[in-house]
């Protein structure tokens, strides 16, 4: 049984979404058949004071996006094994390096390294299409209610995801991300589910 396409959101500086797309690039690399779009959903907005403006209209916000605004950049303009190249190194980088990713030099040394061309992504940036894409997709998500990253939506449903580890083998990616999505699209009477402490 194939699973249905799905979407899940991304904001490089959750932890919860490093580790489930790290899952589904391993998945991918791996062979699985996947309909899955990456969508970016930004923390910031989510967690805006009351009557500020939208972040991606907010000067004061430049450093908040630069890096989600480069990977919709690089989603946009580059082929989908370069674009997971990407996703994964500027995960990493936030998570597993250090790196703060709040300018744009930062972000385009990562992405260097990944093999992207920053030239069209720093145009795609620039001219701002990336921050309209950032816009509507947050606006798509509230649809759903999303408070948070990663959230999967499938169908007309959406399920807020908070996976605890990175993957360990490229098989075991795509069962978990399988078990997710089968989840999520065959028990949708299941509103919440969750262990009462963290694994030992």
């Amino acid at each position: 049984m194939s699973l249905p396409a799905f979407r899940v959101s991304f904001d490089y500086r959750c932890p919860f979404a490093k580790n489930i797309h790290l899952h589904l690039i391993a998945a991918l690399r791996a062979g699985a058949d996947f309909d899955v779009t990456f969508e970016p959903w930004t923390l910031s907005q989510g967690h805006r004071a009351e009557g500020a403006p939208d972040v991606w209209s907010d000067d004061s916000k430049v450093a908040d996006l630069v890096a989600l605004a480069y990977g919709v950049a690089v989603r946009e303009t580059h082929d989908r094994e370069t674009f997971l190249a990407a996703h994964e190194a500027l995960f990493r980088a936030r998570h597993e390096r250090g790196i703060r990713l709040a300018s744009a030099e930062e972000v385009e040394a990562v992405l260097t390294d990944a093999g992207v061309d920053v030239t069209v992504a720093r145009a795609f940036v620039d001219r701002g299409a990336a921050h309209d894409i950032i816009a509507t997709t947050y606006r798509e998500f509230e649809r759903f209610d999303a408070f948070g990253v990663p959230t999967f939506v499938v169908g007309n449903d959406a399920t807020f995801v908070r996976y605890m580890t990175a993957p360990t083998t490229d098989s075991d990616s795509a069962a978990i991300i399988t078990s997710l999505v089968t989840l999520m699209s065959s028990t949708p009477a299941l509103n919440e589910f969750k262990h009462t402490r963290l694994p030992a």
